[in-house]
């Protein structure tokens, strides 16, 4: 089977980042599948270019409100199929995940809730984690997984700058990373990791403190896969030089 490149990315308002250059980097870098998060968009408000980008097909969540959550799949291979509403009340709702099946894998493209709002959006990105956990160890019954997106977690020390003035910041409190910990448990690799085992790699700066220029980031942006594919990983990277979010894009090239 020819490799495959994904590539999976938080480009906070995909019209925002069609004007920074979005689709002609996508054209340039024309990954086999691109994974975007929170596109902040319903179909109606986009353009033919953004729904339709030459030599991709495109499959869309958006949530109930508008200007809010969002997530897309382009994909340049037909999927055997495509799922974006489970029935299940804390997944459904705010566009959060989009499945598209494959003929090795199930791809999960998710935007995971940000739990920095106060105590109840935290009880619900954790009630999120938990129903998604159970979630995709049901389709691995059927065939191996991937999942990437924004995880809005930082999982160790070595993956965000100021690990401890940030203990009590959500995404990166213990409940929460020891959820990423129980997803590794489960037999979930992070990608990144199988290659690279040091710090200063991050996949998000905070705009405001200008952080990216100091590369004062929080590595939150993942692609992890079930271990029957970890033989067919081939690499996986962040393009912390890509421009136009507060994320960078990350990837990986499989089979």
């Amino acid at each position: 089977m020819p490799s495959l490149t994904l590539i999976s990315w938080n480009v906070n308002g995909i019209r925002a980042a069609e004007k920074k250059g979005l689709f002609e980097w996508l054209h340039q870098e024309k990954p086999d599948i691109l994974c975007l998060q929170e596109t902040k968009a319903h179909v109606e408000q986009l353009t033919q270019k953004i729904l339709h980008p030459d030599g991709y097909e495109s499959y869309w969540n958006s949530g109930i409100k508008k200007g809010y959550s969002g997530t897309v799949t382009y994909s340049r291979i037909s999927p055997i199929s495509a799922i974006t509403n489970f029935g299940i009340g804390n997944l459904d709702g705010e566009g959060r995940i989009v499945m598209t099946e494959y003929d090795n894998f199930f791809l999960f493209n998710v935007y995971f809730p940000n739990g920095g709002r106060g105590p109840e959006r935290l009880a619900y990105k954790m009630e999120f984690y938990d129903h998604f956990l159970k979630l995709i160890e049901n389709f691995r019954k059927k065939k191996p997984i991937i999942l990437c997106g924004d995880i809005n977690t930082a999982h160790t020390e070595i993956d965000l700058a100021r690990p401890k003035q940030n203990e009590n910041t959500s995404g990166f409190m213990q409940i929460e990373r020891e959820w990423v910990s129980k997803l590794i448990a489960h037999g979930y690799v992070d990608t990144f990791r199988m290659f690279e085992k040091g710090g200063n790699f991050y996949t998000w700066w905070d705009v405001i403190t200008r952080s990216r220029e100091k590369n004062v980031g929080w590595r939150i942006d993942y692609f992890f896969i079930s271990e029957e594919l970890k033989k067919h990983l081939k690499s996986a990277w962040i393009a912390s030089n890509v421009q136009g979010s507060d994320h960078c894009p990350v990837g990986i090239k499989i089979f």
